[in-house]
């Protein structure tokens, strides 16, 4: 049995408080009282309650991205299961997007993450540890566009299901990047 560690019980805490207040209205004294640890233990794990959102994004990207490759997992299906937590997770996403001064850096952050794991995907499928310049712009490209499609999209501006939000993210792939990830 896996027990959770300090730094997933404190992002659990968070999200529980999440679903009732206003990101910009819990504080680490609320986070750490909620889950019985001390401030201590939370700035031991995070430098702030940004730094938790920040590392959860990161896990929970990280755990659908590292299945491109495995037993036939296939870009499309990245897709899918990532617009599917984002559809699992609109609420909580939207209280983020919403009531916190930092949009603009979480979809940085956002689009930072997804373009340095699809980076390094691409450099595992040409085995080379550096891209072209041409290439590495063009995931920059795809990642900002689908981030802030996505941001978007889990705030209401547009009205699509998950599977049509991962099939328009599919289809504005650019082409120099399909024999990477659709050709595979």
């Amino acid at each position: 049995m896996k027990r959770k560690t300090s730094k997933e019980i404190l992002a659990d805490s968070f999200r529980e408080l999440a679903q009732t207040r206003s990101v910009d209205r819990i504080t680490v004294k609320d986070i750490t009282e909620n889950c019985g640890y001390s401030s201590a233990t939370f700035y031991r794990q995070f430098k702030d309650k940004y730094d938790l959102i920040a590392w959860e994004y990161s896990r929970n990207a990280s755990s659908i991205m590292n299945k491109v490759g495995i037993d036939g997992y296939v870009w499309r299906e990245t897709l899918i299961d990532g617009a599917k937590y984002f559809e699992k997770e609109q609420s909580y996403l939207a209280n983020l997007f919403l009531h916190t001064s930092g949009l603009e850096s979480f979809m940085k952050y956002m689009t930072e993450t997804n373009d340095n794991y699809l980076q390094c995907l691409i450099m595992q499928v040409l085995n080379v540890d550096k891209l072209d310049v041409k290439t590495s712009m063009y995931i920059h490209l795809y990642c900002h566009g689908t981030v802030s499609l996505t941001c978007d999209w889990v705030l209401g501006k547009y009205q699509a299901t998950s599977e049509e939000l991962a099939e328009i993210f599919e289809k504005s792939l650019p082409e120099p990047l399909w024999k990477y990830l659709i050709e595979q």
